[in-house]
């Protein structure tokens, strides 16, 4: 593909995610924690346009607030355009404009989406025409889960979440997202992880560290083989529940809530706090959504699994 003409924009829509279940390793000499996850693309995007420029810029709008996004070289698009235009070396620049629907600092991966869908819509731009493989390798640069917000689907992700093989899921799963009023620190969730290990060292309970290298349980494997909603519901797990509960107590409440409501499981999502709750058939998932709405709690139905960051116009 040729470099647009300035009139030009390229649109690349790329989905936020949902982790399973997800088993975190004692963190390393480096800080880092392997993890062993399984990740799920849901009906929640992010809508990235880029147009010809001389410098690489960004702004934002959607149904979030986007007013506490840095909009410098410390946001992941402006990095994710930069270290395309570096490896392809492509001297002119773009203006980048995300319509954001994923919550922020939310669990569920919306600046990773941002970065994803930045790489495919630049190279779509400037022509640099990079392998998917090429591809995959700048975004494991910009971040761990970067590299699912490309393929989307369903996938096991291990190492740091980056190394990725793709799971079989059957059909389609109805979950209702939670979405709380402000977000939590990835890094401070990880921290309250590693604190609460420490505090209950050889009594066991959700804070223990895997004996050995982290994975997926293989009842997650086979509840999205089945397409099982029910059995799903029984696999889901995630380590970094019980640290972003301590930090946000409400979570819990949260959670008693959906369950109560109709949820066969409520899961905060990654290092939260956005709560998935899955349920049967897409009509339960709208029932629960309005139950948790009548309740004061923005909650948004999705659907998975999803398509990664792709090409919706030129």
């Amino acid at each position: 593909m040729t470099i647009a003409a300035a009139d030009e924009s390229v649109h690349v829509r790329a989905p936020g995610k949902i982790n399973l279940f997800m088993r975190v390793g004692d963190a390393g000499a480096d800080g880092y924690h392997d993890v062993a996850t399984a990740y799920q693309a849901v009906s929640l995007y992010e809508d990235v346009r880029v147009w010809p420029d001389d410098r690489i810029t960004v702004s934002f709008t959607g149904t979030v607030d986007t007013s506490g996004l840095p909009t410098d070289s410390s946001n992941l698009a402006i990095k994710a355009a930069k270290l395309l235009a570096r490896t392809a070396g492509v001297p002119g620049g773009a203006r980048l404009e995300i319509t954001k629907h994923v919550p922020i600092a939310g669990g569920m991966g919306g600046g990773s989406a941002d970065a994803a869908a930045t790489l495919v819509a630049c190279d779509a731009l400037w022509g640099t025409a990079l392998s998917r493989d090429d591809l995959h390798g700048l975004a494991a640069k910009l971040g761990a889960d970067v590299p699912f917000a490309l393929t989307g689907g369903t996938a096991i992700g291990t190492g740091r979440g980056d190394r990725l093989s793709p799971a079989l899921a059957t059909g389609s799963f109805h979950w209702v997202l939670a979405i709380a009023e402000h977000g939590l620190s990835t890094p401070a969730v990880y921290r309250e992880l590693d604190a609460l290990r420490l505090e209950h060292v050889g009594e066991p309970g959700p804070w223990t560290a895997p004996g050995g290298p982290p994975a997926v349980d293989h009842s997650v494997l086979q509840a999205l083989r089945a397409g099982d909603a029910a059995q799903l519901a029984g696999a889901l797990h995630n380590d970094l529940q019980v640290a972003a509960v301590r930090l946000a107590p409400e979570l819990a409440e949260l959670i008693d809530l959906g369950e109560q409501a109709g949820a066969l499981a409520g899961i905060v999502s990654g290092s939260g706090p956005t709560v998935a709750f899955l349920a049967a058939t897409s009509e339960e998932a709208i029932a629960l959504q309005v139950a948790l709405s009548a309740a004061r709690i923005k909650a948004v139905h999705a659907h998975g699994p999803v398509h990664g960051a792709r090409i919706m116009s030129v």
